[in-house]
């Protein structure tokens, strides 16, 4: 039998008939479930250094397991220095495999290492079952070696269900393991 990761596991085996339960789904194709994980990471002094934007697709692809790709500027902003067609962030769209494996080391290792770290906030959804994540520092991946690091930059990590509602999405990634913060504070 090949490799299965322990998140996706989880969800077929138990999360399924959890929902299914709480949303009184009839079919199991009804049930949402994570299509994929989108991981951005915008370099605002790429305009200046060239280089920063190749730091940021290494440091990404460590992160990510998975190459990540240039983003490019659609149009000319002149005040910011910015021209169209120049890279200006790294982006990786992970499915799958890699999408549990990712999300299974966020939730154990990267969240936790948080300075001051009470929970994510469950206002960030937007209405059609995503969720976007904002992080401060990529340090906290332990991916990363510290001493290598020249400037701390952030990221933003985006969960794209196929839940209608922010209800649904929010019972689905809480059950996969999402550290939200407590409703009564």
């Amino acid at each position: 039998m090949s490799y299965v990761p322990r998140l996706k596991q989880k969800y077929n085996e138990e999360i399924i008939g959890k929902l299914r339960e709480q949303f009184n789904y009839k079919s199991v194709m009804q049930v949402p479930k994570l299509l994929k994980i989108s991981v951005n990471q915008g370099v605002g002094s790429a305009t200046q250094d060239k280089k920063l934007v190749d730091i940021a697709l290494g440091e990404m692809t460590t992160i990510t397991g998975q190459k990540a790709v240039p983003t490019i500027a659609t149009k000319s902003v002149s005040n910011f220095k910015l021209r169209e067609g120049m890279p200006i962030g790294a982006r990786v769209t992970l499915r799958d495999r890699m999408m549990y494996e990712f999300l299974d080391r966020l939730i154990t290792i990267a969240l936790p290492r948080v300075r001051d770290f009470r929970g994510i906030n469950d206002k960030s959804f937007d209405g059609r079952g995503n969720y976007t994540l904002g992080i401060k520092e990529q340090i906290i991946f332990p991916e990363i070696d510290i001493d290598k690091i020249n400037k701390i930059t952030g990221m933003d990590i985006t969960f794209v269900t196929s839940a209608k509602t922010d209800a649904e999405a929010f019972a689905l990634l809480k059950e996969l393991g999402l550290p939200f913060k407590n409703q009564n504070n």
